[in-house]
C-alpha cells in the first residue's frame, strides 16, 4: 500500500470492542499502522462495552504505555449493546473523517485505501459491502432476511446494511441523532444518512473467518431488541427527523428530508 502520509487527511478510526482480549490488541496495532501509512493525523478510539474479560486491561496498558498507537479508550460500565458502544466512539471522535470497522479482525483494514479515492468532494459516506462473507450459512441468511426488510420499510438502503466497514464525514454524524442501541444501529444510520441526502457510495471489501471471540448477533435478546428498534424506527422516522435540532439544520440547508 502506498502511503500519502502527509495528504491532509484526518480520521479517526472508531472500534466496538465486546469480549475481544484474544485479539483486540493485534487489531489496533494493525488499524494504527495502517492509518499512519496514509496520515500523520489519525486516532484509534475502541469502545470497550462493558466487556467481562481482559479487553478493558489490554486496551488500558496499551493507551498507556504506546502513546504512538494514538489509542483512545471509552469505556462502558456494563454491555450497552453494538449500537450503543459505535455511538459513544462516534461522539468521541475528532478528525474529519470517521472510519469504523470491529475489533475481531475480520476485515482487512488495509482496503481503507481504496475507499478514501472515492470520498471526492460530491461523496459524504463510501460504504462497503463483503463480497465472500465468511460467516456460518445461518447467518448469511439471517443476514439476507435482514436487508430485504430493511429495505423493503425504507426503500433502498445498502447492498449489506450492517457491513462494518464504512467511512463518512464527521458531519454525517453530527447531522442526526441515532436512537438505536443494538443491531439496528447501522441500518438506522445509513436509513436516516439517505433521508437526509448525504451522498453514498459503495466498495466491495473483504470478509475474513472471525479468528477468536464469539459473535452476538445470534442471541435471541439480540435479534429481539433489533426488531424492536427497526419498527420504532418504522413508525417514528418522519417525526423523529423533524423533532431532532441536529438534522433540522440539514433540512434547514435547502435540500428538505430526500425522498427514499
Amino acid at each position: 500500500m502506498a502511503s500519502t502520509s502527509g495528504s491532509g487527511l484526518s480520521i479517526s478510526a472508531v472500534l466496538p470492542a465486546y469480549n475481544e482480549e484474544a485479539i483486540i490488541e493485534r487489531t489496533v496495532r494493525h488499524v494504527a499502522g495502517v492509518l499512519s501509512s496514509l496520515t500523520t493525523e489519525y486516532e484509534v478510539i475502541v469502545t470497550n462495552d462493558g466487556s467481562r474479560d481482559r479487553t478493558g486491561e489490554v486496551l488500558a496498558a496499551l493507551e498507556a504505555q504506546e502513546p504512538g498507537l494514538n489509542l483512545r479508550v471509552v469505556t462502558h460500565p456494563v454491555n450497552y449493546g453494538y449500537g450503543a458502544a459505535l455511538a459513544s466512539g462516534f461522539d468521541a471522535a475528532r478528525k474529519e473523517l470517521i472510519f469504523m470497522t470491529d475489533g475481531d479482525k475480520q476485515f482487512d483494514v488495509t482496503e481503507l485505501s481504496q475507499f478514501l479515492p472515492a470520498m471526492d468532494a460530491q461523496t459524504d459516506l463510501v460504504i462497503g459491502w463483503r463480497r465472500n462473507r465468511a460467516d456460518p450459512p445461518m447467518r448469511k441468511l439471517n443476514a439476507l432476511g435482514w436487508k430485504l426488510l430493511v429495505n423493503s420499510l425504507f426503500g433502498y438502503t445498502a447492498r449489506d446494511v450492517d457491513c462494518a466497514f464504512k467511512l463518512f464525514r464527521r458531519r454525517v454524524w453530527e447531522s442526526m441523532t441515532v436512537h438505536a442501541r443494538g443491531a439496528t444501529f447501522s441500518a438506522e444510520f445509513l436509513i436516516k444518512t439517505r433521508r437526509l441526502g448525504f451522498r453514498v457510495k459503495e466498495l466491495p471489501v473483504s470478509h475474513l473467518p472471525r479468528t477468536a471471540g464469539s459473535p452476538t448477533g445470534a442471541r435471541p435478546d439480540v435479534i429481539v431488541r433489533a426488531f424492536v428498534e427497526l419498527f420504532r424506527l418504522w413508525r417514528n422516522l418522519d417525526s423523529e427527523l423533524q423533532a431532532d435540532p441536529r438534522a433540522r439544520d440539514r433540512m434547514g440547508g435547502g435540500r428538505g428530508i430526500a425522498a427514499i
